[in-house]
């Protein structure tokens, strides 16, 4: 069986993975707070953790793997847009869960075993609730529930904080009816205006961090294997879900795996930049999904990842040059340098990198297996059609460059040259003649003012 290995941030170190029960691999990671459409950073984790699911059915078998992604559909934010709207909060989560299961679908994402809403398990995060009261763990104030942060005496071991630092570095109002500055809400109380559920401590609703513990619980059991999302839930969400869940007695997650954060054009996505776009823009831009699923695998997931226009063009170079490639193609045996590297926690970047030297050795079923393995179906890809008035004049073109070659007419062979590359016809020469395919910035107007 592949060997792999995974970097767990409770232990800052890269071990081989080792599954509690290995006809039931169990992972969870974070999902979105539906109140708008998913922007591409959000789809970093979902491509990332997508990948890891994939190799792991691979390895253990797709009916032995178990991958649960929660929607958070209670929320402030869902709240302020509902009363902006004047919309209900159901048809408002109803309408973005569907956008963003249809736009994860496009960057090949498939969709987890499980996909519950936090608001269909309100009962059992007050069960939790009550047990960390009876516990010891947490209490209830003003209508709210709070947990003791220091009742947990592991506290910031995942992010390597310690309680009294963060005291220190914290410049927030501290609410009057908390224990210590540091304990963090399970359940708060709602308005007239605001969702809420009854509950022992009156009409509210659960705070963020107890939907997770309650539904990995419920869903997953006492312990699990892998619990992923991006490294800006590592503090304070991650930190607080342990907290709950150990101080139930659970045993939790075995392995913590957070992809970085992303980037676009060099700077940090922001409206204030104007470099904030959705999937949604990119894919009514006319930009593949495919196409972002290459740029974002093509960057380690441990690694900031920069999203260029540059990089997404050759990105769409390749996969129409692999999709010709392996064109009505039967997968072949997984490559296995390609899956060493994916294996290697999901060194996806490697793994390109044999896809390339797969496509350079001719290897049509050992790339046609890889590609599927890493998400890629490349349909459509293959479909475009070049004319015949735009390849014979191509083909007129190139003869004219070897003639000119030939009589060291070198002036015109390099404006040929120039030109072919301004245009978007991209020119490999070999042993046999010239080759060339049109890639996604082709300009037949540049084209012919070649002639």
């Amino acid at each position: 069986m592949t060997d792999i290995q995974l970097y767990n941030t409770a232990t800052r170190s890269k071990a081989p993975f080792e599954p509690q029960d290995a006809e039931n691999v169990r992972m969870y990671v974070c999902g979105p707070t539906v109140y708008d459409r998913a922007h591409i950073g959000n789809a970093r984790p979902v491509i990332v953790f997508d990948t890891l699911y994939r190799l792991l059915r691979h390895v253990y078998g797709a009916d032995h793997v178990t991958y649960v992604r929660n929607f958070t559909d209670i929320d402030d934010k869902i709240n302020a847009r509902a009363a902006r709207d004047g919309r209900s909060i159901r048809e408002i989560t109803g309408e973005t869960t569907a956008w963003y299961l249809e736009d994860m679908a496009a960057v090949g994402a498939l969709e987890p075993n499980q996909m519950p809403r936090a608001t269909d398990w309100i009962g059992e995060m007050i069960e939790m609730a009550e047990g960390l009261i009876e516990r010891g763990h947490a209490y209830a104030a003003e209508g709210h529930v709070l947990f003791r942060v220091r009742s947990y005496q592991d506290y910031g071991a995942l992010s390597g904080r310690s309680v009294d630092d963060m005291i220190a570095g914290a410049r927030v109002e501290v609410a009057p009816f908390k224990e210590d500055p540091m304990d963090f809400v399970i359940w708060k109380p709602s308005d007239a205006d605001t969702p809420g559920w009854d509950s022992p401590w009156g009409r509210g609703r659960p705070g963020w961090h107890i939907e997770c513990s309650a539904m990995a619980f419920g869903l997953l059991g006492d312990s699990f294997d892998i619990h992923g999302g991006g490294n800006d839930l590592t503090f304070p969400h991650h930190e607080n879900e342990i907290a709950q869940s150990r101080c139930m007695g659970h045993g939790f997650a075995k392995v913590w795996m957070h992809n970085e954060m992303l980037q676009v054009e060099g700077k940090k996505m922001s409206k204030s930049l104007g470099n904030f776009f959705t999937i949604r823009d990119l894919l009514d831009q006319g930009v593949p999904g495919e196409v972002i699923r290459f740029v974002f695998l093509s960057t380690h997931y441990r690694k900031p990842m920069d999203w260029t226009a540059e990089k997404a063009r050759e990105a769409e170079t390749t996969l129409r040059k692999w999709a010709k490639a392996v064109g009505g193609v039967a997968p072949g045996v997984v490559d296995p340098a390609f899956l060493a590297a994916l294996a290697d926690d999901l060194n996806t970047a490697g793994a390109i990198a044999r896809l390339h030297a797969l496509y350079g050795a001719g290897d049509a079923p050992a790339l046609r297996a890889a590609l599927d393995l890493l998400g890629f179906t490349l349909d459509g890809f293959g479909e475009e059609t070049v004319g015949d008035d735009v390849a014979g004049l191509i083909e007129t073109l190139l003869k004219d460059r070897a003639e000119a070659r030939a009589s060291k007419d070198f002036a015109r062979a390099d404006a040929l040259r120039d030109g072919f590359a301004a245009a978007g016809v991209l020119i490999k020469d070999t042993a046999s003649g010239a080759e060339w395919e049109l890639s996604p910035e082709f300009d037949l107007t540049k084209l012919e003012a070649l002639k």
